[in-house]
Protein backbone atom coordinates (compact mmCIF):
# COMPACT_ATOMS: atom_id res chain seq x y z
CA UNK A 1 0.00 0.00 0.00
CA UNK A 2 0.91 3.55 -0.71
CA UNK A 3 0.48 7.00 -0.23
CA UNK A 4 -1.07 9.50 -2.83
CA UNK A 5 -2.15 12.90 -3.16
CA UNK A 6 -4.90 13.74 -5.54
CA UNK A 7 -5.98 16.68 -6.79
CA UNK A 8 -9.50 16.96 -7.61
CA UNK A 9 -11.03 20.40 -9.84
CA UNK A 10 -14.20 21.11 -11.74
CA UNK A 11 -15.56 24.25 -13.28
CA UNK A 12 -18.92 23.03 -15.02
CA UNK A 13 -22.26 21.48 -14.01
CA UNK A 14 -22.76 21.13 -10.36
CA UNK A 15 -19.47 21.53 -8.90
CA UNK A 16 -20.07 20.78 -5.45
CA UNK A 17 -21.92 17.88 -6.85
CA UNK A 18 -19.37 16.62 -9.13
CA UNK A 19 -16.61 16.66 -6.40
CA UNK A 20 -18.53 14.50 -4.52
CA UNK A 21 -19.28 12.14 -6.95
CA UNK A 22 -15.37 12.09 -7.85
CA UNK A 23 -14.63 11.21 -3.89
CA UNK A 24 -17.21 8.10 -3.87
CA UNK A 25 -15.54 6.92 -7.17
CA UNK A 26 -12.02 7.42 -5.75
CA UNK A 27 -12.78 5.86 -2.44
CA UNK A 28 -14.51 2.73 -4.57
CA UNK A 29 -11.53 2.29 -7.60
CA UNK A 30 -8.56 4.26 -6.54
CA UNK A 31 -7.62 3.67 -2.24
CA UNK A 32 -8.78 4.34 0.79
CA UNK A 33 -9.37 8.12 1.55
CA UNK A 34 -7.63 8.87 4.55
CA UNK A 35 -7.73 12.73 4.56
CA UNK A 36 -9.51 15.61 2.24
CA UNK A 37 -8.75 19.73 2.21
CA UNK A 38 -11.05 21.63 2.67
CA UNK A 39 -12.82 22.80 -0.72
CA UNK A 40 -11.59 25.72 -2.26
CA UNK A 41 -12.42 27.63 -4.95
CA UNK A 42 -9.83 29.21 -7.13
CA UNK A 43 -9.17 31.23 -10.59
CA UNK A 44 -8.57 29.17 -13.88
CA UNK A 45 -5.11 28.95 -14.62
CA UNK A 46 -3.59 29.21 -17.76
CA UNK A 47 -7.23 29.83 -19.93
CA UNK A 48 -8.59 32.64 -17.35
CA UNK A 49 -11.50 33.09 -19.56
CA UNK A 50 -13.88 30.28 -17.78
CA UNK A 51 -15.29 29.68 -14.72
CA UNK A 52 -14.16 29.71 -11.63
CA UNK A 53 -13.03 25.91 -10.17
CA UNK A 54 -13.52 24.29 -7.17
CA UNK A 55 -10.69 22.03 -5.89
CA UNK A 56 -9.92 19.77 -3.31
CA UNK A 57 -7.23 17.53 -2.20
CA UNK A 58 -7.04 13.75 -0.75
CA UNK A 59 -4.61 11.76 0.40
CA UNK A 60 -5.81 8.17 -0.38
CA UNK A 61 -3.96 4.94 0.54
CA UNK A 62 -3.96 2.64 -2.64
CA UNK A 63 -2.80 -1.28 -3.60
CA UNK A 64 -2.03 0.86 -7.29
CA UNK A 65 1.28 1.86 -8.55
CA UNK A 66 1.56 4.85 -10.52
CA UNK A 67 0.60 4.24 -13.71
CA UNK A 68 -2.13 2.15 -12.71
CA UNK A 69 -3.75 4.64 -10.86
CA UNK A 70 -3.45 7.10 -13.34
CA UNK A 71 -5.29 4.91 -15.77
CA UNK A 72 -7.75 4.66 -12.92
CA UNK A 73 -8.60 8.22 -12.92
CA UNK A 74 -8.45 8.50 -16.08
CA UNK A 75 -10.63 6.13 -16.22
CA UNK A 76 -13.24 7.82 -13.14
CA UNK A 77 -12.89 11.46 -15.00
CA UNK A 78 -14.80 9.53 -18.23
CA UNK A 79 -17.23 8.03 -16.15
CA UNK A 80 -18.05 11.31 -14.81
CA UNK A 81 -18.73 13.16 -17.48
CA UNK A 82 -15.20 14.36 -18.75
CA UNK A 83 -14.57 14.92 -22.52
CA UNK A 84 -11.57 15.71 -24.19
CA UNK A 85 -11.20 20.02 -24.93
CA UNK A 86 -8.23 22.29 -24.89
CA UNK A 87 -5.44 22.58 -22.15
CA UNK A 88 -6.46 23.99 -19.57
CA UNK A 89 -9.90 24.31 -20.63
CA UNK A 90 -13.15 24.17 -18.93
CA UNK A 91 -14.23 20.50 -17.30
CA UNK A 92 -16.60 18.65 -15.36
CA UNK A 93 -13.85 17.12 -13.44
CA UNK A 94 -10.07 16.80 -13.02
CA UNK A 95 -8.31 14.49 -11.18
CA UNK A 96 -4.37 14.91 -10.75
CA UNK A 97 -1.95 12.78 -9.59
CA UNK A 98 0.27 15.15 -7.17
CA UNK A 99 2.46 12.74 -5.44
CA UNK A 100 2.88 9.10 -4.54
CA UNK A 101 4.91 8.36 -1.63
CA UNK A 102 8.81 9.85 -2.68
CA UNK A 103 8.74 7.80 -5.90
CA UNK A 104 9.67 10.48 -8.81
CA UNK A 105 7.89 9.69 -12.78
CA UNK A 106 8.27 10.60 -15.64
CA UNK A 107 6.37 9.32 -18.85
CA UNK A 108 5.14 10.74 -21.87
CA UNK A 109 1.62 10.33 -19.90
CA UNK A 110 2.71 10.77 -16.45
CA UNK A 111 4.94 13.29 -13.98
CA UNK A 112 5.09 13.19 -10.14
CA UNK A 113 5.58 15.03 -9.02
CA UNK A 114 2.81 17.05 -10.65
CA UNK A 115 4.55 19.98 -12.65
CA UNK A 116 1.82 22.26 -11.89
CA UNK A 117 3.04 22.05 -7.79
CA UNK A 118 5.68 24.95 -8.67
CA UNK A 119 2.75 27.15 -10.66
CA UNK A 120 -0.56 26.96 -8.42
CA UNK A 121 -0.58 27.98 -5.20
CA UNK A 122 -3.82 25.72 -4.25
CA UNK A 123 -1.51 22.67 -5.42
CA UNK A 124 1.50 23.65 -2.87
CA UNK A 125 -1.71 24.35 -0.57
CA UNK A 126 -3.01 20.55 -1.29
CA UNK A 127 0.36 19.18 -0.73
CA UNK A 128 1.18 21.23 2.55
CA UNK A 129 -2.29 20.25 4.23
CA UNK A 130 -2.51 16.72 3.20
CA UNK A 131 1.59 15.45 3.50
CA UNK A 132 2.41 13.47 6.61
CA UNK A 133 4.70 14.97 9.03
Amino acid sequence: MAKSILGIGTNLGNKRQNVERALLFIEKCAGKILKTTEIMETAPFGVTRQPYFLNVGVLIETPHPPLMLLKIVKSMEKKLGRFPTYRWGPRIIDIDILTYENIKVRTPHLTIPHPGLKDRTFFKLIVENLSEK
